[in-house]
């Protein structure tokens, strides 16, 4: 982890009840598989009052640019504006299973970037989650698993080797229930934010939001 990294304070003071309404680091657009369009979903951000976020589509950046232009068009009518980050979900292997990292913070226009943002996954041995981790970091960005309990096999087993290859962190506080009202699932968020604790690692969480409304899933 570079701890000169911009993110890493804000993510080091991620707490339960950061998601929705201060931070969400894990959210998509129709630029992938979301139905908001990404107009919408500054509109959503802005509307909430979110101090930070990154929007997240899969082997996308495409809507970073509307993003960025209609967050400008609020500030410039005075209206306060949250921090956007770059952000993109990428599928790979890590430990024979397939998982997700969430790149956070990164320069999209960075070559070692480029073929994981073609809008599919990779195949060979660009596929391996050690590989993503290096390109994320090539591209100066920050490097998380994804919600670590949705996966075949255990999420202590797989941040144990996450964090062996190097990854920043994980989402530690995310809705497995998929609750009417956003809310981290108990216990199970509790054992990935104190794994990651003990770990020395970054904590991170979001709505994973892919419909209409930023407050949940």
């Amino acid at each position: 982890m570079a701890p000169e990294h911009p993110l890493v304070a804000v993510l080091r003071g991620v707490e339960p009840s950061c998601c929705p309404g201060r931070l969400n680091f894990h959210c998509h657009t129709t630029c992938s598989d979301g139905s908001l369009q990404p107009e919408w979903l500054a509109d959503q951000a802005v509307d909430r009052g979110l101090e930070h976020f990154a929007v997240t589509d899969h082997h996308s950046t495409a809507a970073l640019g509307p993003l960025q232009g209609r967050l400008e068009q609020h500030r410039q009518r005075g209206w306060r504006v949250p921090t956007l980050w770059s952000g993109v979900e990428i599928s790979c292997l890590l430990e024979g299973c397939l998982v997700h990292v969430l790149g956070l913070g990164f320069d999209p226009g960075h070559a070692a970037l480029a073929p994981y943002l073609e809008g599919n996954a990779v195949v060979g041995p660009a596929l391996r989650a050690g590989a993503v981790r290096r390109a994320i970091h090539a591209a100066g960005g920050l490097a998380l698993l994804a919600h670590p309990a949705r996966y075949r096999l255990p999420h202590h087993l797989l941040i144990t080797a996450a964090a062996e290859l190097g990854f920043d962190g994980a989402e530690a506080y995310y809705d497995y229930e998929q609750s009417p009202r956003w809310r981290p699932s108990p216990l199970v968020c509790e054992a990935i934010a104190a794994q990651l604790n003990r770990l020395g690692l970054l904590t991170s969480c979001g709505t994973d939001t892919h419909g209409l409304g930023l407050g949940g899933r």
